[in-house]
Parts: C-alpha cells; structure tokens; sequence
C-alpha cells in the first residue's frame, strides 16, 4: 500500500504549510505532494513611527501595534498567506512610487519564505523517507522557481515524470488555461493540451500514472467558479452568484485519451470533491487557506489501483 497526501493552493500560508508537512505523521504518509498556487497575492507595509510603534493595515482594518506585538503580528499576516515589510513612512513612499521597486519587495519576500519552507522540510523529513514534492501553479511567479531546486527529501516535479513510492509515474503541470485574471503561467488551451502531451508521452505505464495538473477537468463537479464580470465584479444570478465551469478542456481530453489512474487538481477553491471520467479518479480538495484551514485528500493505492480515499480538512 502506498499513502499519498495531496493539498493544493495554500497561497503563502505558513500555518497551512506547517500541517502539510505534519501530515506525514498524522496520516503515516508515504509521499506528500503541494500541487501549486503556492505563494501569497498580498504584501502588506508595516510603517515604523518615531514613538517606536508601528502602522498597518489588515484584513482591511487599520491598526497601531506596539514593538513587542511586531513578530506576533507579522506571524499572524504570514499564517494568513501574506507578506509583510518594515519600513518607516519616507520608504515606503519611495517604494509605493517606483513599481519596480515594489515588485522586488514583493518577490524577495515571496523567495525568502520559500525557501524557509524548503528547508523546513528538509528539516522535519530527514530520515523519514517521506519525500515532498511541491511546485507551481498558473498564481505563481517564475521568480521563485530558483527556490524550488531539487534537495534530498524535497523535490519539484513541475513539468517531469517523477516514480511515487510502489513505482507509480506521476506527471506534473502547474500552467492553467486563460483566466480573468491574466495570470504568470497561463497558455491557450491548444498549448496546454500539447505540453500535458508532451508529459504523458514519457509514461511507460498509463493505467498506473498520477496527472498533478493543477487545473481541474472541465465540466465536472471539480471546476465550478463564481462567473466575474469584465471590472472583477462577481455576477448575480437571481438572488445568488451565478457559477460557470471554468476547467480546462485540455486537461479533460488527455485524462479521456490516456486514462490514468488518479488526477490530482486544484485551481478553483470553492469545487471541493471528486469525480470520476472513465477509469479515472479525479480529485479537488478545495482551498481555505486565508482561514489556515489545510484542506487535502488522502490516496491509499495498491496493486495499480486507487484503493480508497478520503478528502480531509484541518
């Protein structure tokens, strides 16, 4: 029997991450996989004042911390899956007018918490003979890609075809299909559908493989997204939000031409579940990690075939 334990779009948050590599000892893991959407989207500036307080805003709420609550609440914001930096008031206007200077805030605190996370793993799972594959997904930057080098225990399989514990391929692919938001690693369905290709063309045993593609199938129970209007704006429908399948159809086509065993999706937070196309388990945990819920699914294989499952939240 080979244990899995995958949780997907964890966005920055350290609390979730810290449950993920727990999940080794909790639920006697074999192999745990970070499926993508792994950095933060928000940076918040903590202002140092003269009096030796501090000014910030979270969660939309401005607040005056004293010095002794500075680390407490910078752990809190990166629970969160955000960032923060200190700088006093004339800095941050330096910084706020130069967007170059701004994108490098962010990105550096994106990498140094990265890599704080890569070595942290390294750390808990020494010896343990766990291995930890995390990688990108369409969120993420190609600036932190260097943080994700392949050491020991840790291992990024984005783009490859890594063996999983029981001899299991595993194939894995972080880019999305156009969405609203324009994304860093997002490609026409035509070029996605070509590189997932290009992956599971390198799979000696099909019927046996994981696809870690970290867009859901289309038109399944995996892929439902609130609909948002040209301004960002979530559409109504009645006296609800109208809801869309936003899926990849490339993603759909290469399951229904290869039939792998098990697909490992995320993406769209709110499509918690599992779904079945042909042979094919497909699975999305769902995502609440603003909350430091960790959602995740439990994979039990053996003998070639998904013996069980079970989706879980903590």
């Amino acid at each position: 029997m080979t244990r899995v334990f995958f949780t997907t779009d964890v966005h920055g948050s350290d609390r979730c991450f810290r449950k993920f590599l727990n999940a080794s000892k909790v639920y006697k893991a074999d192999s745990l996989i970070l499926g993508g959407d792994i950095t933060g989207k928000v940076l918040v500036p903590i202002v140092a004042r003269p009096d030796g307080k501090y000014d910030l805003s979270f969660f939309g709420k401005q607040t005056t911390i004293g010095g002794d609550k500075l680390q407490e609440t910078r752990k809190a914001i990166q629970d969160a899956g955000q960032y923060s930096f200190v700088a006093s008031k004339s800095e941050l206007a330096e910084i706020e007018a130069d967007k170059s200077k701004e994108q490098k805030v962010f990105s550096d605190a994106m990498v140094s918490v990265l890599r704080s996370w890569v070595d942290l793993a390294q750390e808990r799972l020494r010896g343990t003979g766990v291995k930890c594959y995390i990688s990108p997904g369409n969120d993420d930057k190609f600036e932190i890609d260097a943080a994700l080098a392949d050491s020991g225990q840790f291992i990024n399989p984005e783009n490859k075809v890594v063996e999983l514990d029981g001899g299991y391929e595993m194939i894995t692919l972080g880019y999305a299909n156009p969405t609203p938001w324009k994304s860093p690693r997002e490609v026409s369905e035509e070029k996605l559908g070509e590189m997932i290709e290009t992956l599971a063309s390198q799979v000696k045993r099909p019927e046996t493989a994981v696809y870690n593609l970290h867009v859901p199938p289309i038109d399944t129970e995996l892929d439902k997204a609130p609909a948002v209007s040209p301004e960002f704006n979530y559409v109504k429908e009645g006296l609800g939000i109208k809801f869309i399948h936003a899926g990849s159809s490339a993603v759909r086509k290469s399951i229904e031409r290869h039939a792998p065993m098990l697909g490992l999706h995320g993406h769209i937070h709110e499509s918690k579940g599992f779904a079945r196309i042909g042979r094919t388990l497909c699975l999305n945990p769902g995502s609440e990690y603003a909350d430091g819920i960790l959602r995740g699914a439990l994979v039990n294989l053996n003998d070639g075939k998904v013996h069980d499952f079970l989706l879980t939240s903590g």
